[in-house]
Formats: C-alpha cells, structure tokens, sequence
C-alpha cells in the first residue's frame, strides 16, 4: 500500500469546517455555560466565511487530492461554495433566540431547542432546566459537522468515502432534528423516522457499492466508467448496483417513492434545522447524484436515464398535488420541497446531452432554490403564539394586514417558488427545462410545467389568504425577529430578486464550472 499524501490546500475548505467543529466540541468542555452561544457562532461564523475564502482561493483549479478518492473541479467548488454561502445565514437561524416566560413568571430569551435532550417532554426536570436558563449549544458543532460532510459528499470520486461523507452529514442531523423545545414529541418522533429510514436507505446505498465493486473491481468512479466502457454484454450486476445505490441518494433529496420521511420530519424538526435540512443537504446530495451519473455511470445512461424520467415525474406530480391539500404551513413547503425535487431532476436528466447544460442548469437552480427556502422557513419560524410555532395556515389569514412587511417577504419566497418571473425561482426552471429539452425530454418539461402551475395554486392561494383576508382572533401574531434572522431573511431576500433580475453572471460562473475532472 502507498501512503496517501493529503493535498491541505485543496482540501482546506473541508479541513477548516471540521476544525470548526472539533473547536465547538472544545467549547462544550471548557467555556462557561453563559459564554458558549456566543463563542459557538462567532467561531462558526468566522470558520465559514474563511472556508469560503479557501473556495474562492480553489477557483478554477482541477486536480485531485488523497489518491484520487477526492476531486477538486468546477462542480465541486461551485457546490461547496453555495453550501457554504447559505450555511452562513442558516447557523445564524440556530442562533435565534426570542423573549419568552418562564413557570416563575420572570422572561427569558429562548432558542428553538430544548434545553436538555435527555429529558422528558412536558417533566418537571424539563421546566426547571428551562427556569435555570439551560441551553443546548452542542447544536453549533453537530451543525458544522454536518456542514462539512456535505462538502466532502460532492467532491467525492470513491464510493466508500462518499460513503463516509454521507454518514458524517446525516448523523448530526438525525440528533438535530429530535431537539426542538416546543412540540418535543412530535421532533422526537421526526427524529426517530429519520434515523430508521436513513439507516435503510445507507444501507441500500452499500449495497450499491458492494455490487459496483464486484463488477468494476474498484470503487472508484472514473475505474466504474472505464470497467462499463470495455464491457459489451454482462452489465447486470452494475444495472444492479446503479438502481440501489440511486436509492439511498434519491432517499437523501426526497424523490418519489423516497420521500414519506420529508413531511413528518421537516414539521417536526426545530425550524431553524429544517432550513438546513431542506437547502444544504439537497445541495450536497444533488452534487452527488451530478457526479455519479456524470463520471462513472455515462455509459449506462440509456437504462437510468428512462429511470431518472419516471422518477422525476412522479416526484413533480405527487408533490404539486400533495400539497395543494395541506393545513400546515411546514408540511405544505415539504410537499413543495418535494415537487421541487422532481424539477431539479429533469436538469439531472439531461446528463451527457449535446448541449452538455445539465450540470449547470442543476447548478443554479440549486442555488437558487435554497436562498429562496431558507428564507421560507426563517418567516416560518416567526409565527408564534403563547405555545410557540404556529404552523395552521387559517390561523395566516390577514397577517399582511397586521405585518405587512414581513407577509411581503414570504410572499416573495411563494412567488419565487412558483417560478413568476423576476424571481431566481423563473430562472431556475427556465434552466433546468430548457437543459432537459435539449437532451430530448419535451414531454419531461410539459408534465414540469403543468406541475407548476399547480403549484403556483397553493403559493398564491397563502398570499391571498394573508392580504385578502380580514384577520381574526385566532389571526398569528409575527415576532420581532432578533438580528441574526433579520440577516438570514435579508441576505435570502437579495439573493432572490438578484437572480431573478441579474441571473447572467451566476449562469455564466456555472456554466465555465459545469465539467466535471
């Protein structure tokens, strides 16, 4: 065996992160209880933005590091630059904390999470933890953790590290998701769903790799393409292999049949996680659809690609119609975020056409497509009554007419998911539809675009609700929201209008970073 040399300059963004982290877990032990909020995101914070700078430092390098096993290209840092990006503002939503009562009638600010994890919900330990002023700020360093699997996952060009990048990222989330301080069991439950159906579909990604490795002989993606390329007739233990191991990704980003956990957990994860949970980790698990199809699985596009368009398809259709039908508002931008997925695919099916845009058109839409929802969930999270969050979209009606501006600002998220023009939503399906209609998939864009205007129904139909409708008694009250929200929100309310208006430059970043090593 030879002794593989890191490359730490093309892995500094990755390194930095899990610094990061390694730091926080550092901060848990040793820094007194009242200091480590703020110690935990000022470090993150700053870990972030100098990973960024180490991104923007890479550009446009192509090389491999650690023996090949990592690949340092235009998709990769394209994607760890956005994950990046929109990890700045969502660890700033881990960190809002709003004024609260405590059982001794005295206030408090409280944060999204409880206050410790091992308590039962509703017990006497778990109100005198929070009358102490308790607070669980492990969540900063299991964030980070994830965040910097994420970056590793789309770099990956071996199947096992992948692997590996894979758990690293989802591990932390399954703890996240079961710590929200209102509604403990129903993110308990969340939690649990997680982890099981997580657990099963890492395992069906396993299996992937054990069949892929005993017809290739190795695990890395370019020997994957090269064992497929020479071999004419007995490519089924690799069809085999492609099918399970496109399991456990399309589990990852919530296509159909894969998505049942996307509802349950995204209501009832800590909104603050689900904003993480529903941009960064798509981002990541997209990168990795991109680069498997794309590297290692080019000669067996004619069977997964017909696999791709059932699924995309479905996925597009289950999620419009879902979600038309939903009461709760975090449920309804599950099933939006599952149609979302269905659109994002019909750019991955255009992999190794003429036009060669598929990567791309995927690209910018993903970044666009997660400002637009991190800013979704960040106006969810100021909904609230004396017991918290306030998920029932009756209880919206007539918030335009009491705040105004912030129902402005969730309307624009709506809009921008709906695809109306002006918003970084339109552009994005502008893209990725006109990269799957050039590698032939017309119809995959006309079921994409009926499925749109279904969507389009319930956006509009939430902001006629809270401008054309008189408030009541029952009518959510909207918080102040504390600074490090009002950035998160800001920052996603510039992006959207700012792709939606100006798209050019960004489409032309991502399509000089569309080819992959």
């Amino acid at each position: 065996m030879t002794t593989p040399e890191v490359q730490y300059g093309l892995l500094s963004p990755m390194l930095i992160v899990f610094g990061v982290a390694v730091l926080g877990v550092l901060v848990e032990a040793f820094v007194p209880m009242r200091a480590r909020r703020g110690v935990h995101l000022g470090l993150a914070l700053a870990g972030l933005v100098v990973a960024l700078a180490a991104v923007l430092g890479l550009a446009g390098t192509e090389a491999y590091a650690m023996n090949g096993a990592v690949a340092i290209d235009g998709p990769t840092l394209f994607l760890q630059g956005t994950i990046v990006l929109v990890s700045i503002p969502a660890i700033a939503l881990l960190a809002e904390r709003t004024v609260a009562v405590t059982s001794t009638g005295t206030e408090r600010r409280i944060d999204s999470f409880t206050p410790q994890a091992s308590t039962t919900p509703g017990s006497v330990a778990e109100k005198e933890a929070i009358d102490a002023g308790v607070a669980q700020t492990e969540v900063f360093p299991l964030a980070m953790f994830a965040i910097g699997g994420m970056l590793l996952f789309p770099a990956s060009t071996d199947l096992l590290t992948m692997f590996v990048a894979l758990e690293v990222l989802s591990l932390p989330l399954y703890l996240l998701c079961g710590l929200a301080r209102r509604r403990r069991l129903l993110s308990q439950e969340a939690a649990l769903k997680y982890f099981l159906l997580g657990a099963f579909s890492s395992a069906f990604f396993l299996f992937g790799v054990a069949f892929l490795y005993g017809y290739a002989g190795t695990v890395r993606l370019d020997g994957i393409a090269d064992a497929i390329a020479v071999d004419g007739q007995g490519k089924s233990l690799a069809l085999i292999g492609t099918a399970l191991l496109a399991v456990g990704l399309l589990f990852k980003v919530g296509a159909v049949p894969f998505h049942s956990w996307i509802p349950d957990v995204y209501q009832g994860a800590p909104t603050p996680v689900t904003a993480l949970m529903a941009t960064v980790t798509k981002v990541a698990a997209f990168g990795a659809i991109l680069r498997i199809f794309g590297m290692a699985l080019p000669g067996l596009e004619s069977s997964w690609r017909p696999m791709l368009w059932v699924i995309a398809i479905a996925t597009m259709v289950l999620g419009s119609v879902v979600a038309v039908t939903q009461t709760d508002v975090k449920r309804m931008l599950a099933y939006s975020s599952v149609a979302h997925t269905g659109f994002i695919l019909t750019g991955v099916t255009a992999l190794g056409s003429a036009e060669d845009t598929g990567v791309s058109g995927t690209m910018f839409y993903l970044l666009a497509y997660a400002f637009s929802t991190l800013g979704g969930f960040a106006v969810i999270g100021l909904a609230r009554d004396e017991r918290g969050e306030v998920g029932d979209l009756e209880r919206w009606a007539g918030v335009g007419r009491r705040s105004p501006l912030v129902a402005a600002v969730f309307g624009l998220f709506l809009l921008s998911f709906a695809g109306i023009p002006l918003t970084s939503g339109f552009i994005g399906k502008f893209a990725v539809f006109s990269a799957a209609s050039g590698a032939g998939g017309a119809a995959l864009v006309v079921v994409g675009v009926v499925c749109s205007a279904v969507a389009a129904f319930f956006y509009v139909r939430v902001i006629v609700l809270m401008f054309f409708t008189e408030p009541t008694d029952r009518t959510v009250t909207m918080v102040r929201p504390t600074a490090s929200v009002s950035c998160a929100i800001g920052v996603s309310v510039v992006v959207t209008v700012a792709l939606g208006v100006f798209p050019q430059p960004v489409l032309d970043i991502a399509a000089r970073a569309g080819n992959f090593l």
